[in-house]
């Protein structure tokens, strides 16, 4: 096993080690294609990796692009608007929205602020994500219902939805909105204080899992996920899911204290986080022909 940092040395370190497949998670340093860096030089260079190909990885850091998809092909998300001003707001989206940046992930950008009550609310938002990340923001639909995540493993034939985490926004401080936010995943969750906010598996009627888990495979096979993927859900008032985001390249910390969700649904589903790793390795290398030794 070879290590390489994805740094700016990353292409030439890549073809001198000609690795039989790279197993990817870099997340790249900067632009909205930031995590397409990787395998697009692995494709360059004609080396297998693990994961979703350049586009996927691009469009779903994209959150409007990503839900441009969804909504094409039928697939539930919430009611959108991307904006580079407040003076660009229709105000027909109904209120309270979030409001976040375009192209960031792991919560960076969403905070409490991000709910938005009024209108006033919302332009204050849009000036301060414009201003500090440098990008558009999107304001989208909120749903007062409730919020899960589900963690896809394999491809098609194999594919499937590993136990369903419920997030349990009654363990927010008394006054906190009920979202997974800056906060809630950096602040008020530490190693040495953990947030107890999730439920694995989810507290809910076979009926709704088994719309979530058919709402996430649509849209892992309409984005055209590989491997794996963490697709966010949320339910309206009537509990119908809704895809809040994808996440094709998914956040995998091995210590449970890090209420990392990934990881978390693997456990539940009995499997160890080297297990899970192996699994993905196996994944992408039959999809190149590749058998990875036992």
């Amino acid at each position: 096993m070879i290590r390489l940092e994805a740094d700016a040395d990353f292409p030439t370190k890549l073809r001198e080690a000609e690795p039989d497949i790279v197993f990817n998670f870099a997340e790249g340093f900067g632009g909205p294609s930031r995590e397409s860096h990787v395998p697009a030089f692995c494709e360059f260079w004609g080396i297998p990796y693990t994961g979703s190909d350049p586009l996927t990885l691009g469009v779903c850091l994209d959150k409007a692009r990503t839900k441009e998809t969804l909504t094409h092909h039928g697939i539930p998300t919430p009611e959108f608007q991307v904006v580079d001003c407040p003076e660009q707001l229709n105000r027909t989206i109904e209120l309270p929205v979030i409001v976040k940046p375009l192209h960031e992930g792991s919560s960076k950008g969403i905070s409490q602020r991000s709910f938005c009550a009024t209108w006033a609310d919302v332009e204050a938002e849009v000036t301060r994500v414009v201003e500090r990340y440098n990008e558009p923001a999107i304001i989208e639909r909120f749903l007062s219902g409730r919020e899960f995540t589900a963690a896809v493993l394999g491809n098609d034939g194999d594919g499937q939805v590993l136990p369903i985490v419920e997030l349990d926004f009654e363990t927010l401080p008394t006054d906190a909105h009920p979202i997974y936010g800056f906060e809630a995943k950096w602040v008020w969750d530490r190693p040495e204080k953990p947030l107890d906010i999730f439920h694995c598996p989810a507290r809910c009627s076979p009926q709704l899992r088994h719309r979530i888990e058919e709402i996430a495979m649509a849209a892992y096979r309409t984005l055209r996920c590989r491997d794996w993927a963490r697709i966010d859900i949320r339910c309206d008032g009537n509990e119908a899911p809704y895809i809040l985001e994808v996440n094709p390249l998914p956040g995998v910390i091995p210590d449970p204290a890090a209420n990392s969700c990934y990881p978390k649904a693997a456990r539940a589903a009995g499997l160890s986080f080297d297990e899970v790793i192996l699994t993905v390795l196996r994944a992408a290398a039959a999809r190149y022909g590749l058998r990875v030794p036992d």
